[in-house]
């Protein structure tokens, strides 16, 4: 797969298509050689990569956009680097061609030999010369001559419709724009884009007709055919050694990438081979339709059946909902039967109680006069009971509120009792640490005054020592002197 660089360097890149933002720009590539001393110690290696940052060093300021191993054997490792000028490619032989490398655990020097490398391009002796020798060809007919372009790896993105939503798929107009600045462009074909274009190459029989990876969206391959054999030759050679660079006016950046490009030799675009794939995709388009066709019949009799189903269903809950409602009618009957029974028997009993009423009530008018006059006399005598009870409740909540305001009264002096004795065991608890802090300070200033002391004492000591040592020394050398305190 073709990767997308940035361009530093765009100094060399030559106008091909601006509308689309698109230049060429000159391959700028070199061969290096390090010939390798021969191993003589079993188990030693020579690094590829301290080889390749050696000759990287080698070629300082300037910088390689690619360096890789082209070629290693037991005698030498070929290198291939890129650059982007190619007009620094003479200063960059001369930086490594004829010099020499010492590497890590090795006396000899690797010598170091660079030359341009050769462009894998076909030249115009190629295609004339295949075309000139193939017996299936005809160079009466379009696409059996040198007229077809191959490109490989193009970008995707760089040919994409600005006005199109899609961004990631190429035109064809774009494309046919583009190569209309060599000449006349008399077909574009970009397999990619034809959904059918898989199914035909594996359904066809000619051998020599090439497959395509499909399902990749970065970078497509494309076919150019021109009217005339001279546009064909001016799009080759205005090719050859260059690579694709892209101006992006977002970022106002370049980007360079390798394509590859060669003359088609597989007839994609003859008349015959077009022709062959239109029928084949008007065939496959056909057994499509019919796909669709039994697939929305299939769907369609899925769909019936779903809904005889979904109808088979809703008559199943028809009649459940039914048969439950009966059920509830059936219930609701049966209330109403037992609450007319009810109703009745009330009836019947509120009759009985209505004749008893009126018995009762001319019962009652018989001994009105008597039961007033008693009547009476009992409600004097319980206005006076409920006088005397009132009285006395009054009289018992006065007591039980003194009983309570005196129980508050003992409370509250509880609680302050416990509040003062809680305040002398905090002041109490206070003066205690407080004589303990004074104590540790006493102790503190104790030790402190006592270890002045000792130091005091033991510098006279030392003092008193000293000036022995003076007033003996005078008279003969002693060995030593220790004076020891008792």
């Amino acid at each position: 797969m073709s990767t997308t660089t940035v361009c530093g360097d765009t100094s060399e890149a030559v106008e091909f298509f601006t509308p689309a933002g698109l230049c060429l720009k000159p391959i700028a590539k070199l061969n290096v050689c390090v010939q390798l001393p021969q191993l003589k110690a079993p188990g030693k290696t020579i690094s590829n990569w301290e080889v390749m940052e050696k000759v990287k060093h080698m070629i300082r300021p300037e910088e390689f956009i690619t360096l890789k191993i082209v070629k290693s054997t037991l005698e030498f490792i070929r290198l291939e680097g890129e650059i982007e000028n190619k007009g620094k490619i003479k200063l960059l032989i001369a930086k490594l061609d004829g010099k020499t490398i010492k590497l890590c655990g090795f006396t000899e020097s690797l010598k170091v030999r660079a030359a341009e490398a050769k462009i894998n391009f076909p030249s115009r002796h190629d295609w004339d010369s295949y075309f000139r020798d193939a017996k299936n060809m005809n160079e009466m007919k379009s696409g059996e001559r040198p007229d077809t372009i191959h490109l490989k790896e193009l970008p995707t993105r760089w040919f994409a419709s600005r006005k199109d939503k899609k961004k990631d798929i190429p035109s064809e107009q774009i494309l046919r724009r583009v190569f209309d600045v060599f000449g006349e462009v008399r077909c574009v074909d970009i397999p990619m884009l034809d959904p059918y274009r898989k199914e035909i190459i594996a359904a066809s029989k000619l051998g020599t007709i090439q497959t395509f990876s499909y399902g990749q969206d970065l970078t497509f391959d494309a076919f150019v055919q021109f009217k005339e054999y001279i546009s064909f030759v001016k799009s080759m050679d205005a090719l050859r050694g260059m690579k694709l660079m892209y101006k992006d006016e977002k970022d106002d950046k370049a980007y360079t990438t390798n394509i590859k490009v060669d003359f088609d030799k597989t007839k994609h675009l003859s008349d015959k081979n077009i022709r062959k794939r239109r029928l084949e995709r008007e065939k496959l388009e056909a057994l499509e339709r019919e796909r669709e066709e039994k697939a929305k019949k299939l769907k369609e009799e899925e769909e019936r059946k779903k809904e005889e189903d979904r109808q088979r269903k809703l008559e199943e809950e028809r009649d459940k909902e039914r048969k439950r409602q009966e059920k509830i009618q059936r219930k609701i009957d049966r209330r109403k039967e037992r609450e007319a029974i009810r109703q009745q028997k009330r009836l019947e009993r509120k009759r009985r109680e209505e004749e008893e009423k009126i018995r009762l009530k001319i019962a009652m008018e018989e001994r009105r006069l008597l039961v007033a006059q008693r009547k009476l006399e009992s409600l004097r005598l319980l206005s006076e009971l409920f006088n005397r009870i009132k009285e006395d409740k009054l009289k018992e909540d006065l007591v039980e509120w003194e009983k309570e305001l005196e129980r508050e009264k003992l409370r509250q002096i509880e609680y302050d009792r416990k509040r003062k004795l809680e305040e002398e065991m905090l002041k109490a608890e206070a003066k205690r640490m407080k004589k303990e802090q004074l104590a540790q300070q006493e102790k503190d200033l104790r030790d402190k005054i006592l270890k002045h002391m000792k130091e005091k004492e033991e510098k006279e000591q030392e003092t008193q020592r000293e000036e022995l040592r003076r007033k003996l020394s005078g008279k003969k050398k002693l060995k030593s002197a220790v004076i020891m305190k008792r």
